[in-house]
């Protein structure tokens, strides 16, 4: 089917309601569990015997929540470099696919802006951004960055105020903080379900995901069953949609 010449305009430009302000407000839903998540890693990473400004750095270079606590464990640990560096690589590795799964939408942009968008792509932002997508052919640059920098602020914040109080909180989990970010991508799911309307399918499809997981998981490491239950998962579930 072919495409109006209003409708390949709005594919290339999208409308001004996609704004970098507007970014910055869907982001919002999401801070609350940065700022938890990101003050526990804070308190982590101090206790690990790192300052306040090598908290900072880490937080503005490395920006992801399991590599952090990983890597302030193994740093407490006396771990090699090598180690850290190879161990934060394959935790990691499934960002591989949460920008192979938004890179339709910015086929627009130069190499140099998708490499932008990518790098501050965190789950968060890409559970709102794959919302947003379900709604259009592409996604506005400007909104994404609008929402991507608001996140990676906000948890750059959150670390550096973990370690500048860690000294008073020694265990974030009496507090619940562990539990804020996977009570934040739960709504997000809860919210993308209800968004597509085809409750059934998606059903399937995570008891598939939460299966292959743990099945994955209990033989070798869970990082591996994430990424298999990502794949297979999303595959068969696309297959069952096509042939409906």
């Amino acid at each position: 089917m072919s495409l109006s010449n209003a409708e390949i305009e709005s594919a290339v430009n999208p409308s001004d309601e996609d704004s970098f302000v507007l970014g910055v407000k869907d982001c919002i839903p999401t801070l609350l569990g940065y700022l938890s998540i990101g003050f526990a890693a804070g308190v982590v990473e101090k206790t690990a015997g790192l300052s306040i400004a090598e908290i900072a750095l880490l937080s503005f270079v490395l920006y992801a929540g399991s590599a952090q606590f990983i890597a302030a464990g193994m740093i407490a640990a006396n771990s090699s470099t090598t180690a850290i560096i190879i161990t934060i690589f394959f935790v990691n590795v499934r960002h591989i696919l949460l920008s192979a799964a938004l890179s339709p939408y910015f086929r627009h942009l130069s190499p140099f802006k998708n490499m932008l968008i990518g790098t501050l792509l965190t789950d968060e932002t890409f559970g709102v951004a794959i919302n947003k997508a379900a709604h259009k052919r592409n996604i506005s640059e400007k909104w994404m960055h609008g929402l991507n920098i608001t996140a990676w602020l906000n948890w750059v914040m959150a670390n550096i105020a973990g370690a500048y109080f860690g000294n008073w909180i020694s265990n974030p989990e009496k507090f619940g903080l562990d539990y804020a970010l996977p009570a934040m991508f739960i709504g997000l799911l809860v919210l993308s379900i209800l968004g597509r309307k085809k409750i059934k399918l998606d059903v399937v499809v995570a008891i598939i995901a939460v299966v292959i997981s743990v099945g994955i998981s209990s033989v070798f490491s869970s990082s591996l069953g994430v990424i298999a239950a990502t794949i297979i998962a999303s595959t068969i579930g696309m297959v069952l949609e096509k042939w409906k």
